[in-house]
């Protein structure tokens, strides 16, 4: 599956970015890597199930074990103390990106209600994309009775490409859905 993906950027990706923005040297082409799940949890400092939940979902929805991120400093408003955990995190690379990048895109995105492509501002300037999502039931992974409670995360994909416009046009040729502004 994580195969099909790449060869789809190998085979017709490539080649029609290549002549798009009339790139020399075939290492100039834009790609994919790295992808980040992120997940906050305010909760996590008080709820010790929270945390469990959340570590085993995104084990399931990536194929990977989640780091359990931090706090770096006290916030006593939110009455977080330094090192209390905030979130669980899985970073992506390789085969495992592909993977998971293509069930996104192939099985994922589909199955969110009214669904009308992503939105294509969510570029950070530099051809990195992020994507929310209001619940992780939208992932075939997930059993609905397994879910104590409905979170969200957000999902990162970087990018090699120099500029928005080319990243853009990267996951437009992988497939990703953008819907129209």
């Amino acid at each position: 599956m994580a195969d099909s993906l790449k060869t789809l950027y190998l085979e017709k990706v490539v080649p029609k970015l290549t002549e798009e923005f009339g790139y020399t040297n075939p290492h100039q082409v834009p790609k994919l890597t790295k992808v980040t799940v992120n997940r906050g949890l305010g909760e996590a400092s008080n709820n010790a199930k929270a945390l469990e939940s959340s570590i085993s979902e995104l084990a399931n929805i990536t194929g990977q074990r989640p780091v359990v991120t931090r706090a770096k400093k006290a916030i006593a408003g939110f009455k977080i103390r330094e090192g209390m955990p905030v979130g669980v995190k899985v970073t992506l690379r390789a085969d495992r990106m592909y993977a998971f990048t293509n069930r996104l895109i192939n099985l994922t995105l589909p199955r969110i209600r009214d669904f009308r492509g992503v939105s294509p501002r969510s570029f950070d300037g530099r051809g990195n994309y992020t994507l929310g999502l209001r619940e992780q039931l939208i992932f075939p992974e997930v059993e609905y009775d397994s879910v104590d409670q409905i979170r969200g995360m957000d999902i990162t994909i970087v990018t090699t490409a120099n500029s928005d416009e080319e990243g853009r046009a990267l996951l437009k040729e992988l497939g990703m859905p953008f819907r129209d502004n």
